[in-house]
């Protein structure tokens, strides 16, 4: 007797048990990125010696261009040979990551560890968020997308707080990065064994797709070139072009976030462990907040949440460059990582309710491009910037930017919930 596959139906309770582990498949590809975020820039200076925060930065430079270019190539490749294979290759990138840090005999090793780092993260964490929307449907992508960015960022902030211990009471070398092989391995176990193909959800998708009511969406037909779906996400379509810019500006502050507030923090006496819990609270707050901000998108819409996060973040980096002390650090992080929330599932919702089913995985590609782009457009603005000024005036730039950002938000796009335009 042949066994049938099992027809797809769309939704998160029709399809919780693929979308829980894909919601843990995400949280394993943020502890890989979580890995780096406390004991990269300290192993920069204190075992490499390197002096001058533009040099220092060329890994989230190195990681932000390849991530953001993989992105791109990720959303083209799921549509044509399957989201599965795209996600195993994604994680056979990523085995020898965590062994170049271990062994890196020189910086050039830390780099070219942070180049792989992008392919895997680009691969991987595009395509579960591709993935979680072709199962969730047009109802709750909100909700779906708040699940898998919260995972991804909770376990980067676990991660941070663990490998800020680890180095600690065992050194910044091997002992952090073993935790990330670890990661590693099970992403790798768990994709192979038990992750199943989405794309036909997306066609059962796209077979029922409505047109919307106001008519704006009627010059974005099924059939869109590549081409066309790039000019779209980048710059003609209101909403799909302001969540690039906004998601590149908010992913700029998350590369100053990554490469220079441990220096700062450093820099004001802080212990590792401290710089430890500060590198933590961020992306913890801004993880387990997008399980709130993400269905909360699918009731309240997604412009003004947007809008608002994006403002808020900008008064968490003026309170960065003004505090100095350990305890402001922290309401700071906080106010960061609700403001990174209220945007960061958002955004990604915008795009699932834009886009045709047939071009939505090219346009999230597209979109994570812009978005992914921001770590290297920060590294080096910030970089530059802390070379001539200091890391306080590279924080303040950021956080202009960042207002400007959410202001161009809130002129340019329009309500894109389905229920709520």
């Amino acid at each position: 007797m042949t066994r049938t596959a099992t027809a797809p139906r769309l939704g998160i309770r029709a399809n919780l048990a693929q979308f829980s582990l894909l919601v843990a498949v995400n949280g394993l590809v943020g502890g890989v990125l979580g890995q780096e975020r406390t004991v990269l820039p300290l192993l920069a200076e204190r075992t490499f010696h390197l002096t001058g925060y533009t040099f220092l930065l060329t890994y989230v430079l190195a990681f932000g261009v390849t991530k953001a270019a993989t992105n791109y190539f990720a959303g083209s490749w799921s549509d044509r040979f399957g989201r599965k294979p795209v996600l195993l290759a994604g994680w056979l990138v990523a085995i020898p990551i965590p062994l170049m840090l271990i062994w890196a005999p020189s910086w050039g090793w830390v780099v070219a560890a942070n180049v792989l780092l992008g392919v895997n993260q680009g691969l991987t964490w595009s395509t579960t968020v591709i993935m979680k929307i072709d199962l969730a449907g047009p109802a709750r992508r909100g909700l779906a997308m708040g699940l898998n960015e919260a995972a991804g960022y909770i376990a980067v902030a676990v991660t941070a707080m663990a490998t800020g211990y680890l180095a600690a009471h065992f050194g910044l070398r091997p002992a952090p990065f073993l935790l990330g092989a670890a990661y590693v391995a099970m992403g790798l176990g768990l994709t192979g064994l038990a992750v199943r193909e989405t794309h036909a959800h997306a066609r059962l998708e796209a077979t029922r797709h409505t047109a919307r009511p106001d008519g704006r969406h009627d010059h974005l037909h099924a059939e869109l070139t590549n081409r066309q779906v790039f000019g779209h996400t980048s710059l003609r379509e209101p909403a799909l072009s302001a969540a690039s810019q906004a998601g590149m500006v908010n992913n700029l502050n998350d590369g100053l976030a990554w490469g220079l507030f441990p220096i700062l923090f450093a820099t004001a006496g802080l212990s590792v462990s401290r710089i430890g819990i500060l590198a933590a609270v961020y992306p913890a707050v801004w993880g387990l907040g997008q399980l709130i901000t993400g269905p909360l998108s699918d009731r309240w819409g997604r412009k003004h949440l947007i809008t608002a996060g994006m403002l808020v973040q900008a008064a968490a980096l003026a309170l960065v460059a003004l505090a100095g002390s350990f305890g402001a650090w922290v309401v700071a992080a906080v106010l960061l990582g609700a403001g990174t929330a209220l945007v960061y599932p958002t955004l990604l919702a915008v795009i699932g309710d834009v886009a045709h089913p047939v071009w939505r995985a090219r346009a999230v590609g597209v979109y994570r491009l812009w978005r992914d782009g921001g770590f290297a457009v920060g590294a080096v603005l910030a970089g530059v910037v802390a070379d001539l000024w200091g890391v306080r005036a590279a924080v303040w730039v950021v956080a202009v930017l960042t207002a400007a950002s959410g202001i161009v938000v809130a002129i340019r796009m329009y309500e894109t919930h389905p229920k709520r335009h």
